[in-house]
């Protein structure tokens, strides 16, 4: 009997350790409005990859990114607007934005962000973004959804399309997932990382970030 007891507790705690870090993890990701990660009823829906530029491209750039991350919003201050220009919209590099979730509020922006569709994910993501001052230090949970909630309205969402998004369960779950299974493979430990056709970089400036596409472009 006491071995019995000593194995039911051994494996009590192995479950533990399999399973209770991973709610834990997604705990911290509650939507606004009472639904989360564990309440969601139905399965997980695969997330779709927000893409820029030609997908045959001869460099591919995988950006890895939190919206809560102070150099995140330096690099799509100061160094994404001249990739777009000079290698993105020139058919050079296709680039791919990945959010990084380090919090709820970073979930939250995400769900708004890709709230307005492909189309305007990434307009949406410059303006999340330039405003991060604004809505990410806000003094409570209400005032940055709120925060986040006018960016969506003056990109053009309506009331009715925010609530659908901040209450999405089902979205969240999938995209915690999703981030998950990113960043082990990828072994992605801060932001902005890089992954340029297959070799991960750290942040880096505009001119160092080119001397590597110009020397991939030279070789192909």
């Amino acid at each position: 009997m006491r071995k019995l007891s000593l194995l039911l507790i051994f494996f009590g705690f192995v479950y533990f350790l399999q399973f209770g870090s991973e709610r834990e993890h997604r705990s911290k990701f509650d939507l606004p409005y009472s639904v989360n990660a564990e309440e969601a009823s139905e399965g997980i829906k695969p997330i779709a990859e927000m893409i820029q530029g030609d997908e045959y491209a001869p460099i591919e750039i995988i950006e890895y990114a939190s919206y809560t991350c102070p150099h995140c919003a330096t690099f799509h201050a100061d160094v994404y607007p001249k990739l777009k220009i000079n290698y993105i919209d020139k058919g050079l590099v296709k680039f791919v934005y990945r959010e990084v979730y380090f919090d709820k509020y970073g979930m939250w922006a995400s769900m708004i962000a890709r709230c307005a569709g492909p189309d305007r994910f990434f307009g949406m993501t410059d303006q999340i973004y330039r405003k991060q001052s604004d809505w990410a230090r806000a003094e409570s949970d209400v005032a940055i959804v709120t925060q986040l909630r006018k960016i969506g309205l003056l990109a053009g969402l309506d009331e009715t399309q925010l609530n659908a998004c901040l209450q999405d369960g089902v979205k969240l779950r999938s995209l915690v997932e999703w981030y998950s299974e990113n960043a082990k493979r990828d072994e992605i430990k801060s932001t902005p990382t890089m992954i340029i056709n297959g070799e991960k970089h750290s942040n880096q400036s505009y001119e160092k970030l080119t001397e590597k596409l110009d020397e991939i472009l030279g070789k192909s």
